[in-house]
């Protein structure tokens, strides 16, 4: 299909494939090959240098994958994208990619918990410093920036507190001093938020949460400037090797194909579970972007999401054990560390997702015994609250 101005829910069925180079399929079809054949060995010689596109082995690049970051490159409004065979191999080779021994990385005030044991990984390890920051006040971060800054790793909404991060601020201050900004978009998708539109350099996707949809796939998605995309794909992901698999990039093209109309489901059921959650007597503090009690939030979520997302974190009133107590209840919202599937999930940050962030950092993450973070689903909103409603009379 030739490329026109097409919206953002035509691209996600239609960008970066042609039905007539594929025999007329209309679905992609899934090359399940790990090595591809040369007409010569003078050919596998020029692809090999880099003087002949085509391609040579599976972990180097598949068609069904390339469709996969063609199209996921334009949702994002990026020059190039790479897939990855985790989110977490995805942030891996980022930073991998970015870093050398000696250097600082600034990040956001709270950050996935394997996020956090990467960073302490390559700290403890490799010599490569990091450092947490609130964000919000241009002053405050200028003094935190050092020379060895190699790259400023933002969430937003930063997971599980749904604090926001201004990416405009953020990217102002870090292009002025050449450094860039890497965003994990997952919480969003790039129906939802889209910062390299706002200054930002790389965006990086657990594509397991709502990309795919369906809660059956593990993948990450990495989107830039080409020139950086290339980089990544000849170091870091190929000798690395986390790579996608065809069959896992055939899943996520499938799942990308309704990603709009998901979204508007999730974002719709979870605005209608806040008001009731916000209004109800045992719960405490909730997070939901763009009306939680973070200053400022308002005003960053109207200039650069789309809605409030699919994600609400709340604070019962109690204890360790009144918030396991109040999960234990639930029937219909399964227990389950994961988000963006059509099933409402609910998790317990403290001791699982951020198990491994030691307490006293927790805390300044805004991380306590008793916030959970709910993953709103796709059933009927009526459904979903009855289930809350019955749990929270039960403690």
């Amino acid at each position: 299909m030739e490329k026109k101005n097409f919206r953002f829910e035509t691209d996600v069925i239609h960008f970066g494939y042609k039905t007539k180079e594929h025999q007329g399929s209309l679905v992609p079809p899934m090359y399940q090959t790990s090595t591809f054949t040369f007409d010569s060995a003078e050919q596998g010689e020029k692809r090999f240098a880099g003087k002949e596109e085509g391609f040579i082995y599976s972990r180097l690049g598949n068609p069904t994958v390339k469709i996969l970051e063609d199209r996921f490159a334009e949702l994002e409004k990026g020059e190039a994208a790479l897939a990855f065979s985790s989110g977490m191999a995805a942030v891996s080779a980022v930073l991998v990619a970015l870093t050398k021994t000696g250097d600082h990385v600034l990040c956001s005030q709270g950050v996935y918990g394997c996020t956090f044991g990467l960073l302490q990984m390559l700290k403890e390890k490799y010599g490569v410093d990091h450092e947490f920051s609130a964000m919000d006040v241009k002053e405050a971060i200028l003094k935190q920036l050092r020379p060895n800054t190699a790259c400023i790793y933002i969430e937003t909404p930063i997971n599980p507190t749904m604090k926001l991060v201004d990416l405009e601020l953020i990217s102002n201050i870090a292009n002025e001093r050449g450094i860039p900004v890497v965003v994990d978009n997952t919480f969003c998708s790039p129906y939802l938020q889209t910062p390299l539109t706002h200054g930002c350099e790389i965006v990086i996707h657990s594509a397991t949460k709502y990309i795919c949809g369906h809660g059956d796939v593990i993948a990450g998605l990495v989107v830039g400037k080409k020139e950086f995309i290339q980089s990544v794909s000849r170091t870091t992901q190929k000798d690395i090797g986390g790579t996608i698999s065809p069959f896992d990039a055939w899943l996520l093209l499938r799942g990308l194909k309704t990603l709009p109309v998901r979204m508007d489901r999730h974002c719709e059921n979870a605005q209608r579970l806040f008001g009731f959650l916000r209004s109800h007597p045992k719960v405490g503090k909730i997070y939901f972007p763009g009306e939680s009690e973070h200053p400022n939030d308002s005003q960053i979520m109207r200039s650069q999401m789309k809605k409030s997302g699919g994600l609400i974190s709340f604070v019962l009133k109690g204890t360790k054990e009144t918030a396991q107590l109040f999960m234990n209840q639930l029937s219909l919202i399964k227990i389950a560390v994961s988000l963006g599937d059509a099933e409402t999930l609910i998790q317990h940050p403290a001791t699982m997702t951020h198990a491994v962030v030691p307490e006293e950092d927790r805390k300044k993450m805004g991380i306590d015994d008793t916030l959970l973070r709910l993953s709103v689903g796709l059933e009927a909103w009526e459904d979903i609250k009855e289930d809350l409603e019955q749990a929270l009379e039960k403690i």
